[in-house]
């Protein structure tokens, strides 16, 4: 993943982690970064699957 993606993700948890404290779990802002970081981390779960695939054949 590109530095680029990785600073993107780590931004996107601490204004998830900063709108939980400051607004709630609950609130739609946090969840709605919720969600954007889980899709972040799922793009990052799956090119550094399939690059580990890549480095193995």
């Amino acid at each position: 993943m590109s530095e680029k993606s990785l600073k993107r993700l780590e931004c996107t948890r601490e204004k998830m982690y900063r709108s939980a404290l400051e607004k709630g779990v609950l609130n739609t802002d946090t969840i709605k970064l919720s969600e954007e970081l889980d899709q972040l981390l799922n793009e990052f779960q799956y090119i550094n699957t399939d690059e580990e695939k890549t480095k193995i054949e």
